[in-house]
């Protein structure tokens, strides 16, 4: 498959404080890729990064071969769609609203009847029908990130970035938002990057897994590839078991590294 996303040598600082060293990475086509990593290794970062919230100090970030550095904020927003972890209240409107504000890139004069057809077309894709007319802050925390998703999606992405998206939510809507997320990669061939804390669910859901480790890349490859006990006992400081098929580690974590493990 081509190589839709392509991140060579990102390096980015907070001040005097390096977040984000040398990062390269390829997502190919029709891909998602689980971004994990303990608290501070540089996966929201990232992101950002590739959505140039934040400008990297250097390295280049690749669309389809093209070099998105120099491309205006529009641009991006036409190419690259980010979903944040939530928005409580950001929108005082209707979900159908909300969903609109994905247009904004490509909007001229007004809506067009085309903008208000690609809004109904994501709605009716992501089975939210139900939600369309109800306000935005009335919603579950579940309902609320599928609203976020499909106002990404509305920006007609090539790339769609994902910020955590099932923090804060009960394991149902966890479930619910990933299964979301993975038809959207197969049927939509958008390619997909995701921050994510559980390593199950990364494992699950990911067809390539990118571990960070203290703002460098640690390991890119299949779950079974880098989901590994001695992954985790070196990235989160964790003993932990594998087991699971060949195709989907299951992670049963023991104890700190160091601390005495009984087991009955």
């Amino acid at each position: 498959m081509a190589i839709k996303l392509a991140i060579n040598g990102v390096t980015f600082s907070y001040g005097s404080r390096t977040a984000l060293s040398d990062a390269t990475i390829a997502i190919e086509a029709g891909e998602l890729g689980g971004l994990v990593g303990p608290n501070g290794s540089g996966k929201s970062t990232l992101l950002k990064c590739i959505n140039r919230i934040l400008n990297p100090k250097c390295g280049t970030i690749m669309i389809e071969g093209e070099d998105i550095g120099a491309a205006s904020l529009k641009e991006i927003a036409r190419r690259v769609g980010y979903v944040p972890q939530s928005a409580h209240s950001i929108f005082p409107s209707t979900v159908f609203d909300a969903i609109l504000l994905g247009r904004r890139p490509y909007v001229t004069w007004g809506i067009s009847g085309r903008d208000k057809q690609i809004v109904l077309e994501t709605i009716s894709l992501l089975g939210i029908e139900d939600l369309a007319m109800r306000r935005f802050t009335e919603l579950s925390g579940g309902e609320r990130q599928k609203v976020l998703i499909a106002r990404a999606l509305a920006q007609e992405p090539q790339v769609i970035l994902l910020d955590e998206p099932t923090s804060n939510l009960d394991i149902r809507y966890q479930l619910e938002v990933l299964e979301v997320i993975r038809k959207l990669v197969t049927e939509k061939k958008i390619t997909a990057v995701m921050a994510v804390h559980d390593l199950n669910l990364a494992a699950r859901y990911a067809d390539k897994i990118i571990c960070l480790y203290k703002g460098r890349i640690y390991n890119v490859g299949l779950p079974t590839e880098v989901i590994t006990a001695e992954t985790i006992r070196t990235v989160y400081g964790v003993e932990a078991v594998i087991n699971g098929d060949s195709a989907c580690p299951h992670i049963i974590p023991l104890a700190p590294v160091g601390t005495k493990i009984n087991i009955t």
